[in-house]
């Protein structure tokens, strides 16, 4: 059986915040990568890339993949999360599916109560605080990377161990793998 990772994006995601992630499960480990929006229709990224998704988020079952990435986008911080992904994520932790969300996208999780028992991080210290709901500020971590009962959470500053976190969910038994991305990633600053 193909493992596979879906991306739950909005218009405007952030580029650089899941290429690292869904580049690394394609190319190195094999895995399918799905992107979903609300409608399909096309969405603009935040670097000016025209992106197809391709499906729309009610064609999937809570227990759809491995893991569900949420990417930010400058949208998120604009507006409340749209309903219809809240409720998705909501029975996607309810099916105990693994999510993960990075930037903007951990507003998402926020939004869908995800986080007001578990340990978790984002932009940072208060950057969760206008979201509805949201009670989890005695669990934020001031980390890279927070992940917690399959839910991984980083701020847009930390892509690169926000891929480490969720390949570690994804295919665990591929340690040494992981190492080695990690440690590609980890010389341009050597």
């Amino acid at each position: 059986m193909t493992q596979r990772i879906v991306a739950v994006m909005i218009d405007r995601p952030a580029d650089w915040e899941y290429g690292p992630l869904l580049g690394a499960a394609h190319a190195w480990f094999g895995i399918d990568v799905v992107s979903v929006s609300l409608d399909a229709a096309p969405l603009t990224t935040m670097g000016g890339l025209s992106l197809q998704p391709q499906r729309r988020l009610d064609e999937l079952d809570p227990a759809d993949a491995e893991l569900w990435v949420v990417p930010g986008s400058p949208l998120w911080d604009e507006a409340p999360a749209p309903a219809a992904i809240v409720a998705a994520l909501r029975a996607r932790a309810a099916a105990g599916g693994a999510i993960a969300g990075i930037c903007g996208g951990t507003r998402a999780l926020a939004a869908a109560g995800l986080l007001n028992e578990r340990g978790h991080t984002s932009n940072e210290p208060g950057y969760l605080d206008a979201v509805p709901g949201y009670r989890g500020q005695a669990h934020y971590r001031e980390q890279a990377c927070v992940s917690a009962g399959g839910i991984v959470t980083a701020p847009g500053s930390a892509p690169v161990s926000f891929a480490e976190a969720c390949l570690r969910l994804v295919v665990p038994e591929q340690a040494d793998g992981i190492a080695q991305m990690r440690g590609m990633f980890a010389r341009e600053f050597a």
